[in-house]
């Protein structure tokens, strides 16, 4: 049988508003309720700041994606980007896969939050096998969303935006009212303080929270208007998140001391409920989360199996349909919710995070070097700005790896080999290739 490696996007499907929604789905669906806690945990009393100054560092590193965007719009997101800059080489394979593998990994941190909330509502152990589980049950149910078409993501995306960011806001807003924005909590009962490496930490998993705007990008091909409204919905949809991610730290850390949010640092939020809420927060909390994460998995799996698909396309990584019908884009979102299946079954959240966070930062500083060495004049970009992205994503880097060093080596150990494979492997496909087009001309 021969089957069709053409992916197929239907042009103009998805608006600004729905670019926005799609966005926001996926950088509010784990962040904030997973990360939370391991923010606090690195950063101390203070880590609502570590929020903000991710938040500072974020914009620097959009600049990069906006101005690629509105230049260059399409289905291929960074994929397309990097080939701009790099050609058809290593550095661009690798690097875009390392961003599909950095979404991926996000997939499955929300995938394992949406089942740690879950099991707050019966009486069951954090170390269980029904959380992991219930993230599996997550993926096929946004497997099955996702073959059903654009409109219907859109739609789904768009409804679940409106009402987690609602509900979000509204936790943040009232937790704040009922502590009478008293932080006495934090400063009273804290038992330890971040010195700046932990604090620069704790910026890197942040700015995890705020990764998912990259998949914006990757709506290009989709989007209606895309030089002007891929840009735009980058820029209102970190704004809008930024607001939330305040309102939520803040109101944690004036109704939970610090202890309290580290010992609960997986379901933060649900913890915080409690003192503001009492048991009807409980539950509302949970039931927030839990449509956080269904609309955060079902929107990141649109976009990271369309980045697989336009990779594969440009023929930057190998492809095999495995007896499957359908086209290369039915292939790359099975491929995605396999791959975000084994890493929710055998990875816990903190580990998870940290992957995606150190895959995700080197990318990013791939992608602005690229852009200041090579099409900074062409897209008329400002120099100092890219300089500052490097350079910021380059020190909370740092500083993450040294933490992590000192705490957790095997996560280091799994992200060296995972960076070195993908490299080797790369190069060692490209060469192939180069070798059999070589040989087809010849003939």
């Amino acid at each position: 049988m021969e089957h069709n490696h053409t992916t197929k996007y239907k042009k103009n499907s998805l608006t600004l508003i729905g670019a926005i929604s799609l966005g926001t789905a996926v950088i509010i669906g784990a962040g904030i309720f997973a990360l939370t806690g391991q923010i606090a945990e690195l950063a101390g009393p203070l880590f609502p700041l570590a929020f903000l100054v991710a938040a500072v560092i974020t914009s620097f590193s959009a600049y990069s994606y906006v101005k690629m965007s509105n230049a260059y719009p399409s289905a291929g997101g960074i994929a397309m980007f990097l080939q701009k800059a790099y050609g058809r080489g290593t550095i661009t394979a690798a690097g875009a896969l390392l961003m599909f593998f950095s979404m991926v990994i996000n997939e499955s941190l929300v995938a394992r939050t949406f089942g740690t909330y879950s099991v707050q509502l019966l009486d069951i152990k954090q170390d269980s096998w029904i959380i992991p589980a219930l993230g599996v049950g997550l993926l096929v149910f946004a497997f099955l969303i996702n073959i059903s078409g654009n409109r219907m993501i859109g739609m789904f995306s768009l409804i679940m935006s409106v009402l987690k960011i609602g509900g979000i806001a509204a936790f943040g807003v009232t937790g704040l009212w009922l502590s009478g924005l008293s932080f006495e909590n934090m400063s009273a009962n804290a038992t330890s303080s971040s010195d700046a490496t932990g604090f620069l930490a704790a910026v890197a998993l942040a700015i995890l929270a705020y990764k998912g705007f990259t998949t914006i990008t990757n709506s290009g091909g989709e989007i209606v208007d895309p030089h002007r409204n891929v840009g735009r919905a980058i820029i209102i949809s970190i704004v809008i998140c930024v607001i939330v991610y305040i309102l939520v730290a803040l109101a944690v850390s004036s109704n939970l001391s610090l202890p309290e949010i580290i010992s609960a640092k997986n379901f933060a939020l649900a913890e915080a409920a409690r003192p503001a809420f009492g048991d009807f927060g409980l539950w509302a909390t949970v039931i927030l989360a839990m449509l956080a994460t269904i609309s955060g998995v079902i929107a990141s799996a649109f976009a990271v199996s369309r980045m697989l698909a336009m990779l594969t396309d440009m023929k930057l990584v190998p492809h095999s349909h495995f007896r499957m019908s359908g086209d290369i884009q039915r292939h790359t979102l099975v491929y995605t919710i396999v791959l975000a299946m084994f890493l929710t079954v055998f990875f816990d959240l903190s580990r998870i995070a940290s992957l995606g966070a150190i895959f995700y930062l080197i990318m990013d500083i791939t992608v602005h070097w690229g852009v200041f060495r090579y099409l900074r004049k062409e897209i008329k970009a400002n120099a100092l700005i890219l300089i500052s992205a490097i350079l910021l994503d380059v020190v909370v880097l740092g500083a993450f790896l040294i933490i992590k060093a000192q705490t957790d080596m095997f996560v280091l150990y799994v992200a060296a080999a995972s960076i070195v494979l993908v490299f080797i492997g790369e190069w060692f496909f490209l060469r192939k290739n180069s070798i059999q087009n070589s040989e087809e001309e010849s003939q």
